[in-house]
């Protein structure tokens, strides 16, 4: 797309696309930096012929590709082609195509050379540029809700029986101003500097759907399920009929550099899942999600991504808030009576010493805003969980209604296997895939939680429709990273010790449950081999978890995991009784580790990185009150065990 080099007038990238896209095989373009510096990059014409040969190089070795993984990957501040096995779906790049002997869809980039042709006529990095990028797979292979024009505009709740899609159109905010944007996710998607400053980017991202024609709007129905168990208590139909996409509408699916992401808007007007709210969100809560998900992103935690933050200076609604005359909770509040007696009055302590327990008392007026998040995809485990509820009780349907909720939900299942999973035994058939999908979902589940745990952060919320298919962070609503440790952090009373910080991983694994179900219909074994996939999921949840504590311990071998965790089990009751902050004792361990062995540090020298406070005044200690009596003591055993495992080879 942006390679200056040109044969006959044509870019290179561009023949590299016809030749291997002709013969039925697909390439990635990589870069490490956008599209237009390039010249910049290869100043030296031996630099412009390196490009250019290993791009011829790359289309007449395409065929070769079945055999070599990847032969380059992207590199900072240079650019490469290389070529990957028969879809580069599985190194993310999403192509799809029909091939002669299979009817099965396959993800593709692009529209041949025909798009490529007119990409190059429009300028990069602008929204028109972006539209050209667009393949609109969700509306390709998925089924339109059959009732759509009847209900047009579709801005009012109403039950929606049936379609994977309902296409409308955001409602604008009024007088749209620019708040920020992500650098990184604005370079991903190709979109230039220049861009993001024009007054088209502001209106199209705030819900002017005009603003950039070729790129579509839908909004997706999805079930509710908690802790793996079906509700539709809030769909106001009571069936699950009207339960989705109530504030958020997507806004567009395109393929930059081999790579898919769908833009999202939160927060741009009612849909018909909206259950009878204004399909808005305000600038505060808004800030919390952009700064949030871009932050897990630097952190190396699976995520959504924020592009932009857009508030209105017109449009504002009202809110629940607090006037800090709220009665605090006590320990006879309903919401507790799933806590044992006993344990009530610490749960009411914990909730207080943080600031929580009350409930919002007061409604305020806040100015609306719309965060854009882009993902490879916003699939969630919510989406299938509705298509299988939609295949039971059809024993007295009539045939015709039968074979349309099997189709809705095989495309369902096959939509998650192309977006999300695509390298997953793409030849086989569809039960041995969706077994497949279960096998690496539970890998990645595990990863997500386990991310969570390493940096401290609580989704407060972690229902199925809250979880996506991928094993990424989403929906950031009720959230929040930790400071003073305690397993029961959760950062609203709904939240309920079930979404607590250190029961996600159970959280995770009811999520697990919910999809594995949602697949039975079409696994060889059913329901048997579901519940056989929650099993293994539950080993891989746990093995990730385990890893974690592994290596914020500091043990470099995998082998050391038992060590590991005979510390972590000593060294956790501990970190509660000091009332220790999660991030800072973390930090602060690695200069205990860092003691010199000879002489042997005395108790007092193996606490001192973390009390800081007793021998530097000034200085921040770990913990939030002083370490008094025997636990001091208790911390310089753990310390001191820890230290020495540690020296026997297996750590650091």
């Amino acid at each position: 797309h942006g390679l200056r080099t040109k044969v006959r007038g044509r870019s290179l990238v561009h023949w590299a696309t016809e030749a291997c896209v002709g013969q039925g095989w697909s390439f990635t373009v990589c870069a490490g930096m956008p599209w237009a510096p390039i010249s910049k990059v290869h100043k030296r014409k031996s630099g412009l012929l390196l490009s250019s040969t290993f791009c011829f190089l790359s289309c007449m070795l395409a065929p070769l590709s079945a055999f070599v993984p990847t032969v380059l990957r992207p590199c900072s501040r240079t650019f490469c082609v290389g070529f990957v096995a028969r879809t580069a779906a599985a190194q993310g790049a999403n192509f799809w195509r029909t091939s002669p002997d299979s009817a099965r869809p396959r993800l593709r980039g692009g529209a041949g050379s025909a798009h490529m042709s007119a990409a190059a006529e429009t300028e990069m990095g602008t929204l028109s540029w972006l539209a050209q990028q667009a393949d609109h797979s969700w509306l390709a292979q998925l089924n339109p809700d059959p009732e759509t024009d009847k209900h047009a505009p579709n801005k009012q709740s109403r039950e929606v029986k049936s379609g994977h899609y309902v296409k409308l159109l955001p409602t604008p905010l009024r007088d749209p101003k620019y708040v920020i944007h992500s650098e990184a996710m604005a370079e991903s998607l190709g979109l230039s500097e220049a861009e993001v400053k024009s007054e088209r980017f502001v209106r199209f991202f705030s819900g002017d759907q005009k603003q950039v024609p070729g790129l579509e709007c839908w909004a997706t129905p999805y079930a509710l399920s908690i802790m793996g168990e079906r509700h539709t208590g809030n769909c106001p139909f009571g069936n699950g009929n009207g339960y989705g996409d109530g504030r958020a509408q997507s806004i567009g699916e395109v393929v930059v550099n081999g790579q898919r992401w769908e833009m999202q808007l939160k927060g741009g007007g009612r849909t018909p899942f909206c259950r009878g709210a204004d399909g808005r969100a305000v600038l505060r809560s808004s800030v919390r999600e952009f700064l949030a998900s871009e932050a897990m992103w630097a952190l190396g935690v699976p995520t959504t991504r924020a592009l932009s933050l857009i508030v209105s200076h017109t449009d504002s609604t009202r809110r629940p808030w607090y006037s800090g005359r709220a009665t605090q909770i006590t320990v006879d509040d309903p919401r507790l009576a799933m806590v044992p007696v006993e344990q009530r009055a610490q749960v009411v302590a914990q909730l207080r010493a943080r600031g929580a327990g009350r409930d919002p008392d007061v409604m305020i007026e806040e100015p609306c805003a719309i965060t854009t998040r882009v993902a490879p995809s916003f699939l969630r485990v919510g989406h299938l969980d509705l298509f299988a509820r939609r295949l039971q009780g059809l024993s007295g349907a009539r045939e015709e209604e039968r074979k349309l909720r099997e189709e809705e939900h095989r495309k369902m299942v096959e939509h998650a296997l192309l977006r999300e999973y695509p390298d997953v035994n793409p030849e086989g058939a569809l039960s041995e895939r969706a077994a497949g999908l279960l096998a690496e979902a539970g890998e990645r589940f595990g990863a997500l939680v386990a991310g969570w745990l390493r940096v401290g952060f609580c989704q407060g919320n972690f229902n199925g429709d809250n979880c996506l298919v991928a094993g990424r962070t989403m929906d950031y609503g009720p959230f929040g990273w930790m400071d003073q440790y305690d397993p029961l952090f959760a950062k609203w009373v709904g939240s309920g010790q079930h979404f607590a910080f250190m029961n996600q991983p159970t959280a995770a694994l009811a999520n697990f449950k919910t999809l594995a179900l949602a697949l039975a219909p079409v696994l060889k074994g059913g329901e048997a081999e579901a519940r056989a996939a929650v099993a293994a999921a539950a080993d891989s949840i746990e093995a990730a978890v385990a890893d974690t504590w592994r290596r914020k311990l500091g043990f470099k071998e995998r082998g050391s995991r038992a060590e590991a965790e005979g510390v972590w089990a000593r060294m956790e009751p501990l970190l509660r009784a000091s009332k220790a902050d999660w991030t800072l004792f973390w930090r602060q361990l690695a200069h205990v580790a860092a003691l010199p062995e000879h002489p042997p540090p005395s108790d007092h020298q193996l606490l001192q990185p973390l009390d800081a406070w007793s021998d530097s005044p000034g200085q921040h200690s770990v913990w939030y009150a002083p370490l008094v009596g025997s636990v001091r003591g208790e911390w310089a055993g753990v310390l001191r065990e820890w230290r020495g495992l540690l020296g026997g080879g297996g750590g650091l």
